[in-house]
């Protein structure tokens, strides 16, 4: 759960609170997905977000363990920057990135939050950056070999062949 909150609307006959529930769920192999919404207690509110969250899904895909290239994303005001990270990194974000990349099994990257506070708008951010990362078939000048290098640039599919195996 990202974020649990009392939401308060005014009506003419009082105060009409209800609770607004913000969930991110991942597998913690390259699917993460989230969603948002209220209920009148808790616990609905967080079973509402939870079956939002289970129909966006997104995969991430990754390459040599971290994100494939540099990817600036914008939502509402909240700026978000992934960028991939050598081996032994580890997660290097904060907030609502941090818990999305956690989520998402990438085990390698570095993040930055800029312009926004904001948890939900950030983590929409980051889910939209995620989303769209293309993979090495689909934008072939993105990771950058050398000419004598013979081997074959790791794709999603041939890392998710070598985890089966």
């Amino acid at each position: 759960m990202l974020e649990l909150a009392r939401v308060t609307r005014v009506t003419k006959g009082g105060k009409r609170m209800r609770f607004r529930a913000c969930v991110v769920l991942g597998d913690r192999k390259g699917r993460v997905g989230y969603g948002v919404a209220k209920g009148l207690d808790v616990q609905q509110a967080v079973g509402k977000a939870t079956n939002k969250a289970k129909k966006v899904m997104i995969t991430v895909p990754f390459v040599n363990r971290t994100v494939p290239y540099e990817i600036h994303r914008k939502f509402a005001a909240a700026k978000v920057i992934i960028k991939p990270a050598p081996e032994g990194t580890g997660v290097k974000a904060g907030g609502a990135v941090r818990v999305v990349l956690e989520l998402a099994g990438v085990p390698n990257v570095v993040a930055k939050i800029l312009g926004s506070n904001n948890k939900i708008n950030n983590a929409k951010a980051t889910m939209a950056a995620l989303s769209s990362f293309k993979t090495v078939k689909e934008r072939p000048n993105s990771v950058k070999r050398s000419k004598s290098e013979e081997e074959e640039v790791p794709t999603v599919e041939s890392q998710t062949e070598e985890a089966k195996q």
